[in-house]
């Protein structure tokens, strides 16, 4: 199949003014800033080069780089495999959600203490495995407890919780869903707080194989890190912290 899929591009390729297609994944839980910067590198050698991107779990990515089907990948929460070439290209802080008149929203920023006692709303473990463990295993070695936890798939499904008192674990892609989702209701009900807990960050990696020999694919990521590094870190996604 994967062949196959190669072939139809080579043809499309050939057909057309695109000199090469370069397959690479992302989770939807990217900042939006990584994946449009990404896009909007140019290479003087491949003029018409062609990305095609494609949305996946991070897991579900990590194993289509190490299959083949993908030559690079945008993931978060990634396992060290020596099968595997990674780069982190940006580390950011969970974003907590919560009711704009709860007493959490008047801090600049929360800590897991701040919300023992409280109902959580997490993303469901199979997104990122690690980061999820690594929560709740934070919280038992500090002794705090939720009073219960909701688990969703995406931001907007946490908004009905939110709404009814409970804070909700968010990434910057998911929190900034939220907002313009439901920019009417959040302008008068929601805030939004940085989680300051340096052990749960969220690392975002640039994937591919080890034995990826791809010169094309070297070169994007070159110029992918040299753009990025005329961004500081505060441009990548700004978040109406304030309610």
């Amino acid at each position: 199949m994967l062949h196959g899929k190669r072939a139809r591009q080579a043809a499309r390729t050939a057909g057309g003014d695109v000199e090469a297609v370069l397959n690479i994944g992302r989770s939807p839980d990217i900042d939006p800033f990584l994946v449009s910067t990404l896009l909007s590198v140019r290479l003087q050698l491949h003029p018409h080069l062609k990305i095609e991107l494609s949305s996946r779990l991070s897991s579900d990515l990590v194993h289509d780089v190490l299959a083949g089907s993908l030559d690079l990948a945008m993931v978060i929460d990634a396992l060290e495999s020596p099968l595997l070439s990674m780069l982190e290209i940006s580390r950011s802080p969970f974003y907590i959600t919560m009711p704009e008149h709860d007493p959490l929203a008047k801090r600049d920023s929360l800590t897991l203490e701040a919300m023992d006692g409280r109902e959580w709303v997490l993303f469901e473990r199979q997104e990122h495995p690690q980061l999820y463990d690594s929560i709740l295993r934070t919280a038992v070695e500090r002794q705090i407890v939720p009073t219960n936890v909701h688990h969703v798939m995406t931001a907007e499904e946490a908004f009905l919780f939110i709404t009814q008192g409970a804070v909700a674990f968010l990434t910057k892609s998911g929190a900034l869903r939220l907002t313009k989702t439901n920019s009417k209701r959040f302008a008068c009900g929601v805030s939004i707080r940085p989680l300051q807990e340096s052990t749960l960050s969220l690392q975002t990696f640039l994937v591919s194989r080890a034995d990826n020999d791809s010169k094309l694919a070297s070169e994007l990521v070159r110029a992918f890190v040299r753009k990025l590094s005329l961004f500081p870190g505060a441009k990548q996604l700004t978040l109406p912290l304030t309610a």
